[in-house]
């Protein structure tokens, strides 16, 4: 495949789907000519609910064009025109929110019929369900020659939209794009934490969905050689999340870092960490469980979706058989008794041989399903 456009939330866009993006891209262009594209404008600012949508400090060299506002349906006529220019041979368009369906459908449909259209699907089912979820997800599955789903239980959330789709399953690729791991000390030091505790992290920006009321009542129960990070910006009322800390028994040793951690940070709070705690309500796959492959940390998670899939219950991580608050702190105390912070790491991969970069693996498989597709 020579030419592919490749439509996402990218730089200067912030978050997980921007970054995700960003890393792949670059893998799809040592194989391909790859033109990206944007947004102008992702959601409006009074339905955003975090501080900002943007990347402080961006660089724009090779940044994407940003061709389409969502909420400006005038604007995905001159969105599919700039798509076409490019004259590609297949179109990879990320997938994550039914609210952004009508326009990636609708530019989709008008591309020329000569190219492949291949939507790439983090999640389907949506976190918090609104009442247009599902005629908006058939509007896209119908729009595209086939799907890449990032687990095998978005997979299967395509199938019962439509069977009859190509769609394969390429898992989202562990991160190796942060800084380095750092002395543990050293990072604890720089977020003034104690030296001497069990350090559980939870991390990424905070929704409802993702359980951390959960966490923080399993930590009433957990003794005082435990502390907790909290990294991220909560998105929404922050108010919930201080009350239930305020009136923890152990709030003295709750951390709770309430702002978006930048990439050139991100390191610190895992290099501080032992392990990282998952208590989703719901979800599909988790691109924080990717950064904890990087710094080789166990994942806590709760068996929804398909964020368990990569977990080797006692091996990599700890699968919750519920949320309950007993459960979760009763698995936090397993994972250090069976030392996973310590195994995880003299596991871990001490040879001279170079290790495939797994987002050029992913590269090429999404290259050879778009090859298929075409034959």
């Amino acid at each position: 495949m020579k030419k592919i456009s490749f439509f996402s939330a990218l730089p200067p866009f912030r978050g997980g789907i921007s970054h995700f993006s960003e890393i792949l891209c670059t893998s799809l262009s040592k194989k391909s000519n790859i033109s990206k594209f944007t947004f102008k404008k992702q959601y409006p600012s009074f339905l955003f609910p975090g501080k900002t949508q943007y990347i402080a400090n961006f660089n724009s060299n090779n940044s994407a064009k940003r061709i389409v506002s969502t909420f400006n349906p005038l604007s995905y006529i001159k969105a599919y025109r700039e798509i076409n220019k490019s004259e590609p041979e297949v179109f990879i368009c990320n997938y994550w929110m039914s609210f952004f369906a009508p326009m990636m459908g609708f530019i989709a449909r008008r591309l020329s019929k000569k190219t492949i259209k291949i939507g790439l699907v983090h999640n389907l089912t949506p976190h918090e369900k609104r009442f247009f979820d599902k005629p908006f997800n058939k509007y896209f599955v119908n729009s595209y020659d086939g799907f890449i789903a990032l687990s095998d239980f978005v997979l299967e959330d395509i199938k019962k939209i439509n069977p009859n789709k190509p769609c394969i399953v390429i898992p989202h690729p562990p991160y190796n794009n942060f800084n380095i791991k750092i002395n543990q000390i050293e990072a604890q030091k720089l977020l003034t934490l104690s030296l001497t505790k069990k350090t559980i992290l939870f991390f990424g920006i905070i929704r409802d969905y993702k359980g951390l009321d959960l966490l923080i009542e399993a930590f009433n129960l957990l003794d005082d050689s435990y502390q907790l990070v909290i990294a991220g910006e909560v998105y929404g009322d922050d108010r919930s999340y201080h009350k239930m800390i305020d009136e923890n028994v152990n709030k003295k040793r709750i951390y709770f870092f309430n702002q978006y951690i930048p990439d050139e940070e991100v390191h610190i709070y895992f290099s501080a960490s032992d392990c990282i705690v998952l208590p989703y309500k719901s979800g599909t796959q988790s691109g924080v469980a990717a950064i904890a492959e990087q710094f080789d940390l166990p994942v806590l998670t709760s068996n929804v979706g398909g964020i368990s899939e990569k977990i080797n219950h006692g091996v990599n991580g700890l699968i919750f058989k519920d949320t309950s608050a007993q459960n979760i702190s009763d698995q936090i105390k397993e994972c250090y008794d069976l030392k996973l912070p310590e195994t995880i790491i003299n596991n871990g991969d001490v040879s001279n041989v170079e290790k495939p970069n797994e987002w050029d693996l992913f590269a090429e498989e999404a290259l050879n399903f778009a090859s298929s597709l075409k034959s």
